[in-house]
């Protein structure tokens, strides 16, 4: 018989069974991240996008409707009239639909945060928001891309109050596409974040 097979020689060859360690079982501190002061932390995270998300709808809104009262607004007689110009046009009614998705959106945030009840479920909102943001920010980018050809082209010609007040609305929507852009930003985040459980 070999000394591998007798069993008291594999008693003898294992280490011998430490005892735990003996820690302090009512001042453990939890892990970074977990506990309350992580709960905390996600807490105050959660908030600030709520209100960075509400600020840049904002934004959104402030833009947006400024692009739709300055091309609303540029008329200015022999053939200087907004309407005369199909790109024209197109800026005008993005602008309005922009204004109402996010004047929208906008008083949605404000009911969520003054009464801390939600319209909808948080997932579908997260989906709403999402995908609301990033159909409004492509349009409006599309519709102040397809009119800046037609105002350089006129500004050729000599600036005027008609090319001014278009290159006005024309910004005007660029920067809500950028508010918009951002905001898309943060509901995707909030959109990845979700629980599906």
């Amino acid at each position: 018989m070999t000394s591998t097979d007798d069993p008291s020689n594999i008693a003898a060859d294992s280490p011998a069974p430490t005892a735990p360690p003996v820690s302090d079982v009512e001042n453990q501190a939890p892990a970074p991240g977990y506990g309350v002061p992580g709960i905390l932390v996600r807490g105050r995270r959660e908030d600030l996008l709520k209100r960075g998300s509400l600020a840049l709808r904002g934004l959104g809104l402030l833009f947006s409707l400024l692009a739709f009262i300055i091309m609303a607004s540029n008329k200015h007689g022999n053939g200087r009239n907004f309407d005369k110009y199909e790109e024209y046009r197109y800026v005008l009614a993005i602008a309005i639909l922009s204004t109402l998705y996010t004047g929208v959106q906008v008083l949605r945030q404000i009911h969520e945060l003054s009464t801390g009840n939600l319209l909808f479920s948080r997932r579908n909102l997260a989906l709403v928001d999402f995908f609301g943001d990033q159909v409004v920010a492509y349009l409006l980018m599309s519709a102040a891309s397809s009119a800046v050809p037609l105002t350089n082209r006129m500004r050729e010609g000599g600036d005027n109050i008609f090319t001014d007040a278009s290159a006005a609305a024309i910004s005007m929507e660029f920067l809500a596409f950028l508010a918009f852009a951002f905001s898309s930003l943060i509901s995707g985040y909030k959109l990845s974040n979700q629980s599906y459980i």
